[in-house]
């Protein structure tokens, strides 16, 4: 099975940054068994502030910061929501 994008949205926002999201539809493997590979990143001043993706090899995980955990996938709609949620407390967090 050939990789098939089913989802790019690239904005930019009013102070210059970038919220970026890529999920393919892919074929399972072990690192990714429920089929999809993606990458959200939402970068603030050229630099990632938040991420998830599933890198080759190191499974589901996100980033904040320097910081970088597992991340528990449960669906697209989820995965976009909470990757929408860590924005919101970045941002709430330097007001």
């Amino acid at each position: 099975m050939k990789a098939r994008l089913i989802r790019y949205d690239k904005v930019h926002d009013r102070e210059g940054n970038i919220r970026e999201i890529k999920i393919w539809r892919v074929k399972p493997i072990p690192d990714r068994p429920h089929g999809y590979k993606y990458s959200l990143v939402y970068v603030v001043g050229g630099r990632r502030v938040i991420g998830y993706d599933n890198a080759e090899g190191k499974g589901d995980h996100r980033h904040c910061g320097d910081r970088t955990g597992p991340y528990r996938f449960e669906g697209i709609d989820k995965l976009i929501k909470d990757f929408y949620s860590d924005i919101q407390k970045y941002k709430e967090e330097r007001l």
